[in-house]
């Protein structure tokens, strides 16, 4: 289903459930990171895309001064609350991120008033493509439209990342709010978390014989869990023992082995050394050189499955018979722990397809589904 096809969906669910039609419908596409895994909170760099889906948003101001929040995925749950009401802890489970989105942006001083949001999304949850940030920037650009509130999008993104790291819980880095509303049709986001500089790195398979295909897993992963946290925490010990403010600041991954904690020491090679990969895959995309990309993705899922821990066992039978079939490389994407995996491969994904479909039927496993990753434009109103 097109984007422009679930926006007429939300909008029709918007009248069905309201009476009148919605003022607007605002997507926010999802992302794949390309390189560059848990360096983003550790002031590192990123190189992600947007994807072709994500989430859209119908909505439509309110006098009341409530938010009435609705979701085709949810629709036995819809939640209504006073806008005076938000605050951390006040809203649980999926309706945390819009409502976050609205208290950030009250926070911040905009004159944000009541709305109804019913959302509606093509994008697979818990596949580690950021159906949260998606629904965070749609919520926001919506909100910011409703009332006309002139907030630019590196600071719609950074409201983003509160409604996450402050309503929800998640410690996250800004990459994927970043990806979502700044990313543009082929080409990848060099991203400097640090300084929060960003530049556009063309990225195009097809000009090369190649496509990039992610692999849903089937395993779900959810960020709330702890885990995502307790990596976090590990890289601040991490940088602490190796006397910097950040792992930002250590070039060399040798250098994680003056650390004495083992798990510590794998943790920071890990970030050292992928951060390392994320500046020469741009380097290799801005001279048009993808062939050379994938064994960096070989690299960086090794790293992530050694050194960081966060992999999994269908992450890595996928990356495995990826590779038999003719990936050129391939490496997990997402917090972890669960979601997709991405391969760079041929054009025609027919024999890696296939491949995957049978290892994973021989492991007794449902099949992983597919879909194509095309680098595609960021937020923006569709109705």
């Amino acid at each position: 289903m097109t984007g422009t096809a679930v926006a007429a969906r939300a909008a029709g669910q918007f009248r069905a459930w309201h009476g009148a039609g919605p003022e607007g419908v605002w997507h926010a596409p999802g992302r794949v990171n390309l390189i560059g895994e848990h360096t983003d909170y550790n002031g590192g760099w990123v190189l992600p895309f947007a994807l072709g889906r994500g989430v859209v948003v119908a909505a439509g101001r309110r006098g009341d001064g409530m938010l009435d929040i609705r979701s085709a995925q949810a629709a036995g749950q819809p939640v209504s609350l006073p806008l005076a009401a938000l605050r951390p802890g006040a809203v649980a489970g999926w309706a945390a991120y819009p409502a976050g989105v609205a208290w950030a942006m009250r926070e911040a001083g905009l004159a944000v008033g009541g709305a109804s949001l019913v959302i509606d999304s093509d994008l697979p949850e818990g596949a580690g493509l950021s159906s949260s940030a998606a629904i965070e920037c749609a919520v926001a650009l919506a909100l910011a439209a409703l009332y006309r509130a002139q907030v630019p999008r590196r600071d719609l993104a950074a409201l983003a990342r509160r409604a996450e790291n402050e309503m929800v819980g998640v410690p996250s880095g800004i990459m994927d709010q970043y990806a979502s509303l700044l990313g543009e049709a082929g080409h990848a986001l060099l991203l400097d978390c640090r300084s929060g500089a960003t530049s556009l790195v063309p990225l195009d398979p097809a000009a090369a014989g190649l496509a990039l295909l992610v692999v849903d897993t089937g395993a779900r992963h959810a960020l709330t869990d702890g885990r995502y946290a307790l990596r976090r925490r590990e890289c601040e010990r991490a940088a602490h023992e190796l006397g910097v403010a950040s792992l930002r600041d250590v070039a060399d991954p040798a250098r994680a082995a003056a650390i004495g904690d083992p798990v510590l020491a794998r943790r920071a090679r890990h970030v050292i050394s992928d951060n390392g990969r994320v500046l020469a895959a741009a380097a290799l995309l801005d001279t048009h050189d993808l062939a050379r990309l994938g064994p960096l993705l070989n690299l960086a899922h090794a790293s992530l499955r050694d050194d960081f821990e966060i992999s999994w066992p269908q992450a890595d039978v996928a990356v495995e018979v990826a590779g038999r079939a003719g990936a050129l490389g391939a490496r997990m994407v997402g917090g972890g722990f669960g979601g997709s995996v991405i391969a760079l491969v041929p054009a025609d994904t027919g024999p890696v397809r296939a491949a995957l479909a049978a290892g994973y039927a021989g492991r007794g496993w449902p099949p992983p589904a597919f879909l194509a990753a095309r680098p595609s434009a960021g937020a923006r109103r569709l109705l």
